[in-house]
């Protein structure tokens, strides 16, 4: 998502050059005084929807001084009445033009380790009502690489209130506060759990404790408890599904294009590989080269120094993050015991990817898009830039649904549904067409299953337009449903109210409907499809498209799609062995 908003702000004629004012606060209001065991708490009602909203709400105690890189504890209360009306603080992360200040403020840090909080939306109830509801509760796990992202970008009010679910956004540690794999953090630990290097996770587990324990004072069902996520977040749900440590925490899942994949240990830490952005890598650079590296040592280092101990020479490097540590998730790695239902979280989970994903990224690439004034980006090669962005999105969907589904169903693991959104309407702008640029592209599904269309800041008005307002309107209604009712009944079924065309459960028989299609009706509309990805497929494909200008291009896609899986160039043949041996 960060990215996405990246491309607005070189979109945006009026892009950000000074910072935005703070939005005023909205009034407390007494029907949303609600009794915590921690403490009084009051909220607000939300203006365009009328649910009851509640921000920064403490799940966990400040993860600062001793306890930073440990595991997060139990808030301590509080004795006057809380207002829960103001944003909660960000967790430390990287500015950018997405944070709508002035360019000379990004690559600054933003944000403050005290930022262990969750907002919560639900419908407008009194206390006593709420305390009866037992109303279906869906827990949101922002993305943003695990390095970015913060509550207050998710308005959870118009799914509270239309669908009548509660709704709680997550924050949680950031980057190398939120995973870290070092020995000397493992000194003193008092709980197991301070020997994981998955802090950011943990946070997320906390969170699900907080639910377990005090939701039903909104309203929530802690029986019928959904965690959702897209992109890192949705790769922290499928970390979740696949953590003993959660479980019985939630009761579904919904992966929303995320991914099955996990750092090993020893990588993460350094005993093997002795990567730059190894725990004992990056200790070493915290502490000097010769001094000791101790828990406490690395504990007193400042903020700043910990994100410039990621910076090697000129080049910034991501920290490690979903580590396969044996505490949280299994040794073996997180897609390790997706086979077993007996070895982790059998809950029923939707995975789905969106057609277009790396429509998202490659749109930043100046080697595939042009622009005019400066601002106003599209395609080099219109032919180049869909086969660039095809195979790759379908090589996501086949690892993030297909691949994990069939396992998943092959080893007993039921039920399954997997999605492809493909909603590609949005508007142009001059030169740029928003559709061909960005299309159904990462990210792009969020405001459908939200019902805010609220993505893109200023340029909203050009994405999401009155011309294509009755189509997307009655895809994001059928998607929110959809969501909905499997949070609700543990299957998407016919959504709510059992008139949408039935989501069938995935199947490995080759004739079987498995894929849900989400589009407008000039798209197709909302069906079921008998499309199957594999990594075989795509790569026959990919060396058989006519549209492809050159074999070097050709190959050059190939060598991204195979990065993670060199097995599949067996099935390229020749035609690019020279290509990929000299990098192109």
């Amino acid at each position: 998502m960060k990215r996405l908003i990246l491309i607005v702000a070189a979109l945006c004629l009026s892009a950000c050059s000074t910072a935005t004012a703070a939005p005023e606060l909205p009034p407390v209001n007494p029907a949303t005084s609600r009794a915590l065991p921690q403490g009084p708490i009051v909220g607000y009602v939300d203006a365009d929807t009328g649910a009851h909203a509640w921000r920064a709400i403490p799940f966990a105690r400040p993860p600062v001084g001793e306890f930073r890189w440990r595991a997060p504890r139990p808030a301590e209360g509080w004795s006057e009445t809380r207002l829960a009306t103001k944003p909660a603080p960000w967790c430390p992360q990287i500015l950018s033009a997405m944070d709508g200040v002035p360019k000379a403020k990004f690559g600054q840090i933003a944000g403050q380790e005290d930022c262990l909080y969750l907002d919560v939306y639900a419908p407008p109830m009194t206390e006593a009502e709420a305390a009866a509801a037992k109303l279906p509760v869906m827990v949101w796990i922002h993305g943003g690489s695990n390095t970015w992202g913060r509550a207050e970008q998710y308005n959870g009010s118009a799914l509270a209130a239309r669908f009548k679910v509660v709704v709680v956004v997550v924050q949680y540690r950031l980057g190398a506060l939120g995973w870290m794999a070092h020995p000397a953090l493992r000194e003193g630990s008092s709980l197991t759990d301070d020997a994981s290097p998955n802090f950011g996770m943990l946070d997320q587990i906390r969170a699900l404790e907080w639910v377990r324990d005090d939701v039903a004072a909104f309203g929530g069902d802690t029986s019928r408890v959904t965690i959702f996520g897209e992109s890192a977040g949705g790769q922290n749900v499928a970390a979740l599904v696949a953590s003993p440590r959660a479980k019985g925490l939630f009761q579904r899942a919904i992966i929303q294009s995320g991914s099955f994949r996990s750092e090993p240990m020893a990588v993460a830490e350094g005993t093997e590989g002795k990567k730059p952005q190894s725990g004992l890598a990056v200790g070493e650079r915290l502490v000097g080269s010769g001094q000791p590296v101790t828990g406490a040592a690395l504990r007193a280092v400042s903020v700043k120094a910990i994100y410039d101990a990621y910076r090697v020479g000129t080049r910034d490097i991501d920290p490690y993050r979903v580590i396969a540590d044996g505490i949280t998730l299994p040794a073996a790695g997180l897609d390790s015991v997706i086979d077993s239902p007996a070895a982790f979280n059998s809950v029923p989970v939707i995975t789905g990817t969106n057609r277009d994903e790396m429509k998202l990224f490659n749109a930043l690439n100046p080697k595939m898009v042009k622009y005019t004034l400066g601002l106003l980006p599209a395609a080099r090669d219109k032919a180049l830039y869909e086969a660039a962005s095809l195979y790759p999105s379908r090589m996501w969907r086949a690892n993030a649904v297909d691949v994990p589904a069939n396992r998943m169903v092959k080893g007993g693991h039921a039920p399954v549904w997997g999605y492809r959104f493909d909603w590609d309407e949005q508007g142009k702008v001059l030169t740029t067409d928003l559709g061909q640029l960005l299309g159904a592209g990462h990210s792009i599904e969020i405001p459908f299953v939200f019902g805010h269309f609220q993505l893109l800041g200023a340029f909203d008005q050009y994405a999401f337009t009155k011309d294509n307002a009755p189509g997307r309107i009655a895809l994001s209604d059928s998607m929110m449903s959809y969501w909905v009712n499997f949070a609700a009944t543990g299957a998407p079924g016919r959504g709510v109210d059992g008139r949408l065309p039935e989501w069938k459960t995935w199947s490995n028989a080759s004739d079987a409907d498995r894929l849900m299609i989400f589009d407008s009706t000039a798209g197709g509309g909302v069906r079921m499809s008998k499309d199957q990805e594999s990594g075989e497929r795509i790569v026959r494909d990919l060396m058989a498209d006519p549209t492809i200008p050159t074999n070097q291009q050709r190959c050059e896609i190939l060598a991204g799609v195979t990065r993670e899986h060199p097995e599949l160039m067996s099935v390229a043949g020749k035609g690019c062995l020279s290509a990929t041996r000299t990098g192109g």
